[in-house]
């Protein structure tokens, strides 16, 4: 048996002379949540269309579950729960419709559908709504039922597109709480997790606040996966390369940053700078930055070494 949910080769897909994917090659290990990490046009939800079989590879392999996706494309689907970036659902429909809709075009009847919806309503936070019109769901809601209905089947892999997008702060930390109870040996009051013990998340997204909460990272660029561990290993690629700048005016202490030799980038972090200096030149550069940025007019509040953030990682790989 693979030991892998998802087991993916050397993918490319072309659209007239675009290379949208370019050599992507995946391995998803039950229970794990993978993070696909890109800015938009990375690659990332061509990536995943392929996955689901939604679109078909000019070249490369896809199992999932052990299922061919060209070849048994069906198989490998009904193992697969897929929430896309926009809402999908019928508006005019209410929650409870949606689900039992998308329950029996897979298949299911209702002895088997409507104790899980109900289950799985209560595990997203909808039960009470359900009977409310989809139309008429916030945003956050909205995204709640995309997600319960993905669920309905009790998929092994979930896979969901930049699912967060567009909604407020408190949701989206409401929806990744969620995703990471699914991912948990979680036995709900029937006897079995909400999404079933070993179910596995490929999740894309552009904040690397939630690339922080994936057991490992993707980062896409142009087609490619420039970049793949755990986030703390990714991390370590920059330990002691960044300064965290504060002070005034902004513009007169990245002008000065940016000139020092040892300097390889600065970006604004907020109200304050980061720098990334060359390997084992922190402490020199910490030495006589400040100097030089009175020398220029500038005030420095805290000049201090920081530990990277994985968006000092990814911009890094980028100017590669």
């Amino acid at each position: 048996m693979n030991e892998y949910l998802i087991h993916a080769e050397d993918l490319h897909k072309h659209f007239g002379g675009t290379h949208a994917v370019n050599g992507v090659s995946l391995r998803i290990a039950p229970g794990e949540i993978y993070g696909l990490v890109g800015s938009d046009g990375a690659g990332k939800t061509t990536t995943m269309r392929l996955l689901v079989g939604a679109l078909k590879p000019n070249h490369g392999s896809i199992e999932v579950c052990g299922y061919d996706v060209l070849k048994q494309t069906e198989q490998a689907r009904s193992a697969i729960g897929y929430l896309s970036q926009r809402f999908s659902m019928y508006e005019d429909l209410t929650v409870l419709e949606n689900i039992r809709f998308f329950a029996e075009v897979r298949g299911l009847s209702s002895s088997e559908w409507l104790p899980r919806s109900m289950e799985i309503l209560e595990f997203v936070g909808l039960d009470k709504f359900k009977d409310r019109r989809a139309g008429q769901l916030s945003g956050g809601m909205k995204q709640k039922l995309g997600l319960a209905s993905a669920l309905v089947t009790r998929p092994r892999l979930l896979l969901l597109d930049e699912p967060t997008t567009g909604v407020d702060p408190v949701t989206r930390q409401d929806f990744w709480q969620l995703v990471i109870k699914l991912v948990a040996v979680s036995p709900s009051p029937s006897g079995r997790g909400a999404g079933g013990e070993g179910v596995s998340v490929i999740i894309s997204t552009p904040y690397m606040d939630e690339a922080s909460r994936c057991h490992r990272v993707g980062f896409m660029k142009n087609g490619r996966i420039i970049a793949e561990d755990t986030p703390s290993n990714l991390r370590a690629r920059l330990n002691g390369r960044v300064l965290e700048l504060r002070g005034s005016p902004l513009d007169t202490l990245r002008h000065v940053a940016h000139s020092d030799v040892d300097v390889e980038d600065v970006q604004a972090f907020g109200d304050r700078l980061h720098i990334r200096v060359g390997e084992g030149k922190s402490k020199t550069v910490l030495k006589r930055l400040k100097t030089e940025i009175q020398q220029a007019g500038g005030h420095v509040d805290e000049l201090r070494s920081v530990p990277p953030v994985l968006e000092d990682v990814f911009i890094a790989l980028s100017d590669q």
